[in-house]
């Protein structure tokens, strides 16, 4: 999932989509893309879950799948957790070294 947003045009893309669905084509006019990058891109971020695809022909729309960003978000929330919980020990422990460090009256 990472390393499909890591490249600037999809992220662009995923920006694109929280607007709505939009075509292959409505991509790559807006991001002033060939066709076959857009589609190449969109590709990417299917296979990366980020994204679910409607077929209506010839006519390809895509749209953001929220559980994918809802699962990110969830992961987010974890670390977020993790690194609190590491700079309260820091924290404690640069406490801990200026109460060491302190003149004694």
């Amino acid at each position: 999932m990472f390393s499909a947003l890591a490249e600037p045009n999809r992220l662009h893309i995923v920006e694109l989509l929280q607007e709505g669905p939009l075509t292959v084509g409505e991509v790559a006019g807006r991001l002033e893309l060939r066709q076959p990058q857009a589609s190449k891109h969109l590709k990417v971020l299917l296979e990366a879950g980020l994204v679910d695809v409607r077929a209506e022909a010839n006519k390809r729309t895509y749209r953001l799948r929220g559980e994918a960003f809802q699962e990110l978000e969830q992961w987010l929330i974890i670390c977020r957790r993790g690194w609190e919980a590491r700079f309260d020990r820091l924290d404690d422990y640069l406490g801990q070294l200026q109460a060491q460090n302190r003149p004694k009256d």
